[in-house]
């Protein structure tokens, strides 16, 4: 009975190791916002915030060696809510809790086999996880079903706007349908569709435009205009991502481009309009989860030996970046000296090897920082 309690004492310690992680979060958005499409414009703290809350109620549940308390299926029923008013499936859901499953449980191999944890006490703790994750999929998928839908008056467009942002001979028939004149460049935007300010900031847009189609798609809010849009103030903070302009069989690729184009704004502290022209090598970098995984892991020693100063240090950098490289306007920012900035980013150059002064070094030093800094 003692070594039974002294081999789970041991996979507690490595649980707490594993919610310890300081990379795990990163992966696990990174893995999810690769795979699954219809996250690419929810927010990052809302993936990170949902995910850091069912891992550490995961973490606990077999620690205990418990099934999941009804405070915490709670939270697990406010996350099927969220995902449903959102308009994102429950496959997709469910699709996503899969690939963040899929990476914590690397991760924790990968741990139990530096320790020399037994592979049958492992699957032991595995066998506790699967039956918890079994009552959480449960109340998702019910909380999911029986969560109110906003009906918007867009909805009933939904259908010519999934044809039109197929692509090809189908949205050139669609787009004829519609009254677009033909060969004509189309143009969309994609929004998110939080609250009434972003359904009139896209209204607001598209004033001037001539007739054009918007409907809710996923979680975005969608517009196919046969003109550009005239641009004017309002719905502060919101972004308003843009392709085109495009012939309607490349409404497909240009609907991509404008979600990419939410993200990459965010990224770099824009709001309003952004054409993806504006912000293609961001979009371009964040696209690319597999190589920014292989940077953070070819610099991982760097962070280390950066100790509980790597997230100051990343932050600073970021920050000097993109104040074009101004010390003063990061002090004055930060509240902190010039030549602690300065300090800062010699350090960092120092330990990663990068020259963050130089042109290709400069971005690759913004993508490590940010990555490092869990997109914060």
């Amino acid at each position: 009975m003692r070594t039974q309690q002294r081999d789970w004492e041991v996979i507690v310690d490595l649980i707490e190791r594993v919610l310890a992680d300081d990379d795990l979060l990163p992966a696990v958005f990174s893995a999810v916002r690769s795979h699954v499409e219809e996250s690419a414009t929810l927010p990052v703290s809302d993936i990170t915030g949902h995910t850091r809350v069912l891992l550490t109620a995961a973490g606990r549940a077999v620690a205990g060696r418990r099934a999941p308390t009804e405070a915490e299926l709670t939270v697990v029923e406010q996350l099927a809510v969220n995902r449903a008013r959102q308009g994102i499936p429950i496959d997709v859901v469910l699709g996503s809790v899969r690939i963040s499953e899929r990476a914590i449980w690397a991760r924790t191999r990968e741990l139990a086999e530096d320790a020399g944890i037994p592979a049958d006490r492992l699957l032991d703790a595995r066998e506790l996880y699967d039956d918890w994750a079994d009552a959480v999929r449960t109340r998702l998928i019910r909380a999911h079903r029986e969560a109110p839908r906003p009906q918007d008056a867009w909805d009933r467009d939904a259908e010519s706007m999934r044809r039109l942002l197929e692509g090809g001979s189908v949205a050139a028939l669609t787009a004829a349908e519609r009254g677009f004149t033909p060969g004509a460049g189309l143009w969309v935007l994609v929004t998110r569709p939080g609250d009434a300010a972003a359904t009139t900031a896209v209204r607001r847009l598209t004033d001037g435009s001539g007739p054009g189609l918007a409907a809710t798609v996923g979680d975005t809010l969608v517009a196919v205009l046969p003109s550009l849009p005239t641009f004017r103030s309002g719905g502060a903070g919101l972004v308003v991502g843009i392709a085109g302009p495009v012939g309607a069989e490349e409404l497909s690729v240009a609907h991509r481009l404008a979600v990419a184009a939410v993200p990459a704004a965010e990224a770099t502290g824009l709001s309003g309009p952004a054409h993806i022209s504006d912000v293609a090598p961001v979009a371009a970098l964040l696209s690319r989860a597999d190589l920014a995984a292989a940077l953070v892991a070819r610099h991982r020693s760097a962070r280390e030996d950066l100790g509980a100063a790597a997230d100051a240090v990343a932050h600073t950098v970021r920050a000097w970046l993109e104040a074009d490289r101004d010390a003063s306007v990061v002090a004055r920012a930060r509240y902190v000296h010039e030549n602690t900035v300065r300090n800062r980013v010699q350090r960092f150059a120092a330990v990663t090897g990068i020259d963050p002064h130089s042109t290709f070094g400069g971005i690759t030093a913004w993508w490590l920082c940010r990555a490092w800094a869990g997109d914060s």
